[in-house]
C-alpha cells in the first residue's frame, strides 16, 4: 500500500522560513510528478509547486521567488522550502504524487498526503 506522509509544518512569524517534507512509501515502481497544494479556510485547494521526475519545476505566481520545490528520487521524497513567509501563506499544505505501484501492471494512480498545517503570524 502506497502512502504519502508530510512533515515540517508549524507556526512561524511573517518573514520566516519553513521546510516541508513528504515521503512516499510502500510498494512503489515509479513516481512521476510530485506536487505541493494548499488550502486556506474557505478557499479552494490550489497548486503551489510541481516538480517532474527529471527536475523541471513550476510555481504559482504567488510563491515565485520565495518557495523552492525539490526532490530526492532515491528517497521518494519531495521538499518545499518556504522563505519570506506571509500571513496569506497560512493554509494546510498537501503533498500529491502520481505513482505507479509495483505489482499492479501499468496502472498509475493519484496519491495524497493528509496535510500539514502552516500558520504565519503577522
Amino acid at each position: 500500500q502506497v502512502q504519502l506522509v508530510e512533515s515540517g509544518g508549524g507556526l512561524v512569524q511573517a518573514g520566516g522560513s519553513l521546510r516541508l517534507s513528504c515521503a512516499a512509501s510502500g510498494n512503489i515502481f515509479s513516481i512521476n510528478n510530485m506536487d505541493w497544494y494548499r488550502q486556506a479556510p474557505g478557499k479552494q485547494r490550489e497548486l503551489v509547486a510541481s516538480i517532474t521526475r527529471g527536475g523541471s519545476t513550476n510555481y504559482a505566481d504567488s510563491v515565485k521567488g520565495r518557495f523552492t520545490i525539490s526532490r530526492d528520487n532515491a528517497k521518494n521524497t519531495v521538499y518545499l522550502q518556504m522563505n519570506s513567509l506571509k500571513p496569506e501563506d497560512t493554509a494546510v499544505y498537501y503533498c500529491y504524487a502520481y505513482i505507479r505501484p509495483a505489482g499492479l501492471g501499468f496502472a498509475w494512480n493519484d496519491y495524497w498526503g493528509r496535510g500539514t498545517q502552516v500558520t504565519v503570524s503577522s
